[in-house]
């Protein structure tokens, strides 16, 4: 049986955040998460409504975001890329949440063609993704969903960015932090909004516990 993925959108820009912060990247965007994240920036992403699918072409001709989103095997992907003409050579796969579903054969085709791949995740299910492949875990506490961090997700990441805006944010990670003995693995906080604030708290936090700042780029720069 052929796997497919369920895509919202696919697009080259630069990594905005963390560990690959201004690397040249191809984001694949999948559809469908059940966190429900208060602050999420890509709510579009949440609902797999079937009469939402459409094309690969019309996926890809998208000029803003929407709820729909393409079937496309992993062939199809590297063929999207190749036609497109993209230069970098760094995959992320992000949503939505995208360790809903394997990654495994995605990741291992991507590598196996000279591409190094990188997985956003919330931590809320198990990671299936190559050996490889470098996993970026957001850990998503007490959200709506109600979905729980799971130890073998803290475990296999390779950097922990968690978001913050408030005190308790920074509580509630150290309290993860510590609940899965997580010691020497790379830890960003990423203020919640660009607002004065959160970014204040967040560099406060960062010097005090020694860990490092991402500050969504991206955004800054107003790209996607």
């Amino acid at each position: 049986m052929m796997t497919t993925y369920k895509i919202n959108e696919l697009f080259e820009t630069i990594q905005g955040e963390g560990s690959f912060t201004g690397q040249p990247s191809i984001f694949i965007r999948l559809q469908g998460c059940p966190v429900a994240c208060s602050w999420c920036d890509t709510k579009h992403t949440w609902d797999i409504d079937l009469e939402k699918q459409i094309s690969a072409a019309d996926m890809l001709a998208k000029a803003q975001e929407t709820d729909q989103w393409a079937s496309l095997s992993v062939d199809q992907i590297f063929s999207v890329i190749i036609a497109k003409n993209f230069k970098a050579k760094h995959i992320v796969i992000t949503g939505g949440e995208p360790c809903m579903v394997d990654l495994t054969p995605l990741c291992t085709m991507f590598e196996q063609q000279g591409y190094s791949c990188q997985v956003e995740t919330s931590g809320t299910f198990e990671i299936l993704v190559s050996d490889k492949c470098w996993v970026t875990l957001s850990p998503k506490v007490n959200m709506k969903g109600g979905y729980e961090i799971l130890n073998s997700a803290m475990l296999r990441a390779n950097e922990i960015k968690h978001p913050v805006a408030t005190e308790q944010h920074v509580d509630d990670l150290k309290l993860l932090l510590a609940k899965h003995q997580i010691k020497t693995t790379p830890v960003y906080l990423q203020p919640i909004s660009q607002k004065q604030r959160a970014t204040e708290l967040a560099i406060e936090t960062c010097i005090e516990n020694n860990w490092r700042l991402s500050v969504q780029v991206h955004k800054y720069l107003g790209i996607e």
